[in-house]
């Protein structure tokens, strides 16, 4: 993910707060919904797909604060 800020993103996953909770947040969704579409929990689409767009939400506000940092430095 962001092959292009890995740098940036070594460095704020030590230094940064809010960084570390959203990226977490985004490790957690991906993993959940791994574990989901194994079967383990059970669970439908649709809940599934929520979660698919929770991710991505993350996803998209990383991206933004990363550019952010990046911008500042």
């Amino acid at each position: 993910m962001f092959p292009e800020y890995r740098d940036l993103m070594t460095q704020l996953k030590t230094s940064d707060r809010h960084f570390v909770h959203l990226f977490d947040q985004h490790n957690e969704l991906d993993q959940k919904i791994k574990n989901m579409e194994a079967g383990n929990p059970p669970a439908t689409h649709e809940e599934i797909e929520t979660l698919k767009k929770q991710k991505l939400l993350l996803k998209d506000q990383l991206n933004a604060y990363l550019k952010k940092v990046s911008e500042k430095a």
